[in-house]
């Protein structure tokens, strides 16, 4: 199993003390301060005096320092009491702190030395030395000292740190480092970075938990500033890959051509896992210059290293990888040709566009068809010309994916195009892919009705197949001039016109074409056209447009011609959009039926919905009928919700 995917987050926790105001607190007025102190000095409740440290923290000020400082031996109290000593800016409080250290115990104590650490008294760090000192302190305390030296971070407090290190046993070691850790960031923040690489290095030699060798080496790194890079190209080369990663992620915080070269230096003699990591830490990186080392790596070795470096070629964005992904895609293994041609797409630029675009005019078919692939993936609505011209391809499924793409790319500039493409067209593998293209581009049209007139004056010099096709684009177009044109087909002497606009005027989408449906659903010698007719009648009552009682006369006369379960079903679907009484009825003539029971209930309920407020008796009525028929649970619960709304009518 490569590691290759294993990329060290190096976290180093920074846990620092301190109070948090509480939102939507009222200030005091700053006259109030000596009343707020009084209530400190009086055997006021607990909450009274919770409630004065919130206040003077505040409006606090050297006047509230004693009074508060008299509480931090207070278990319950010496909280509240630091939370309204931190923020007074006096010197005095730090004094009061520095007192407290020597005397508290336990939790009190470990809340102050925090209250230490977010003042940063720098003159209370030998006290914390000594508190760190004393093994007898406890584990707590400890700790607490070590944040709050952390925080301080001078180079007294780091020294202090250093110090307990040197003396702590292993299990106590991490906290210290992190201290340190801290203490280096602050020093490197203040351009004291010399004294910052001192304890970077000296966390780095002292072979402690990898999270603190990887922490000390990004730091040492960074800390170096421009002179870094030869410590960050040491560790790129390491054998211990812990150490190794750390070097790998600190690159990528890291600019300039210095650091692509440490990371490009040697890449091809690197064991798999680590050529993976750096891979993918240059590819983050985006800098080109990386490219020459990445190609050698895609052409030839380890296939999860090829794999990879397939992969981050696109992130450089960089037209000189477009010829060496080109190469890729005719590679043997069919996993690396993929993943290069995926990265040709992602890659920007015209020199990539172009590429395609040659691929396009390639002998062989199949080269052909990815180039269409490419093109739709990169968007490259500027190829539409030679789409249109690769539609005439001697290959049937290079036109066929030419079409698509155009109708994918193209818009309505391209509808003559693709209409004399149309009218050349016999095979009927070819028109369907023409008509889908000009179906597609007159959708994208703000006015698709505009093509109506030249769709339909092809259809007197068109064969059977090229009208049957038209006539299906013209379905998609809609409008008045489109039936008439499909109505008129429908008489068409050819069996299979006549056949095909049959089938337009079943699916399309306004009730225009109503009066032809309900025609062909009672006179049509075709049992299949009957039927066929009679579903798009039926879809027909959906149309929102229509007045209620439209509807309902549709409904029917739909009704009237019904002799199967499924077109039954379908009807009871559309009824449920009638709000009506009548509606209501006529879905309940159904619910005692096995075979529609389902659908009937659920349109009683939808129509109930709608008119209980109007008709509380009927729905009453008609849906305890429903509760009596039904066991579905969806029903059942809407049918009680309107029931409860009838009910209070």
């Amino acid at each position: 199993m490569f590691k290759s995917r294993i990329h060290i987050i190096l976290v180093i926790a920074l846990l620092l003390a301190g109070a948090v105001r509480l939102p939507a607190q009222t200030v005091p007025a700053k006259s109030d301060e000596g009343k707020l102190i009084a209530v400190l000095r009086s055997d006021a409740s607990h909450k009274e005096k919770v409630d004065a440290c919130r206040g003077l923290a505040l409006i606090g000020t050297k006047n509230s320092i004693a009074p508060l400082a008299a509480l931090l031996g207070d278990e319950k109290l010496s909280h509240m009491a630091r939370y309204a000593l931190e923020p007074i800016k006096d010197p005095a409080v730090d004094v009061a702190f520095r007192d407290a250290l020597g005397t508290l115990k336990g939790k009190p104590l470990i809340g102050v030395i925090g209250s230490v650490g977010v003042r940063r008294d720098t003159e209370a760090v030998k006290l914390l030395a000594g508190i760190l000192a004393k093994h007898e302190a406890g584990l707590d305390v400890a700790s607490a000292a070590v944040r709050a030296l952390g925080s301080i971070g001078n180079e007294a407090a780091a020294e202090a740190l250093q110090m307990a290190l040197a003396h702590a046993p292993k299990e106590s070691q991490l906290p210290i480092a992190e201290g340190l850790f801290r203490c280096a960031e602050l020093l490197a923040a203040e351009e004291k970075r010399d004294v910052a690489v001192e304890i970077y290095d000296a966390l780095l030699d002292a072979g402690g938990p990898h999270q603190v060798r990887g922490g000390a080496l990004r730091g040492a790194i960074l800390a170096r500033g421009s002179d870094g890079t030869a410590l960050l190209a040491k560790y790129l080369q390491s054998d211990d890959y812990i150490m190794f990663s750390a070097a790998a992620q600190t690159a990528l915080e890291l600019p300039g051509a210095e650091v692509t070269e440490a990371l490009s230096a040697g890449l091809g003699k690197l064991p798999a896992d680590n050529q993976i990591l750096l891979l993918w830490t240059l590819g983050k990186r985006g800098d080109a210059a990386a490219l020459p080392a990445v190609f050698p790596l895609a052409r030839s070795g380890s296939k999860a290293v090829r794999m990879e470096a397939i992969r981050v070629m696109p992130q450089f964005q960089d037209s000189a990888a477009v010829s060496e992904l080109v190469k890729l895609m005719d590679d043997s293994d069919k996993d690396l040709a993929k993943a290069a041609q995926d990265s040709l797409a992602a890659i920007p630029g015209r020199r990539a566009d172009s590429a395609v675009v040659a691929m396009l005019k390639s002998s062989r078919a199949s080269e052909r068809l990815t180039a269409l692939e490419l093109m739709g993936r990169r968007r490259m609505t500027a190829s539409v010309p030679a789409l249109l011209k690769a539609a005439s391809d001697t290959d049937a499924e290079v036109r066929s994916a030419a079409l698509r793409k155009v109708g994918e790319l193209g818009g309505a500039a391209q509808v003559p195009a693709l209409l004399d493409l149309l009218m050349g067209l016999e095979n009927s593998r070819d028109l369907s892919a023409a008509e889908r293209a000009l179906i597609t581009v007159c959708g994208k049209s703000d006015d698709a009705k505009s093509y109506t007139g030249r769709l339909t004056g092809l259809l007197g010099r068109a064969s059977p197949a090229q009208k049957n096709s038209l006539l299906r684009v013209l379905g998609a177009v809609g409008g008045t001039q489109a039936l008439e044109a499909v109505r008129k087909a429908a008489n068409d002497s050819d069996t299979e016109v006549r056949d095909a606009a049959i089938r337009v005027l079943c699916g399309w989408k306004t009730v225009d074409a109503a009066p032809d449906l309900l025609k062909l659903a009672t006179s049509s010698s075709s049992g299949t056209h009957k039927t066929a007719a009679l579903r798009g009648y039926i879809n027909l009552i959906r149309d929102e447009n229509l007045s209620t009682d439209r509807k309902l006369a549709m409904c029917r006369q739909a009704d009237a011609l019904i002799e199967r379960d499924e077109e039954k079903k379908l009807l009871l679907g559309a009824l449920g959009a009638v709000p009506s009484v009548e509606a209501l009825s006529m879905a309940m003539a159904n619910v005692n039926d096995p075979a529609t029971k389902n659908e009937a209930c659920f349109a009683a309920v939808a129509i109930g919905k709608n008119i209980v407020e109007q008709h509380p008796r009927e729905v009453t009525e008609a849906l305890q009928k429903v509760l009596e028929s039904t066991n579905n649970r969806n029903v059942t619960r809407s049918a009680q919700e309107t029931l409860g709304k009838a009910r209070r009518r």
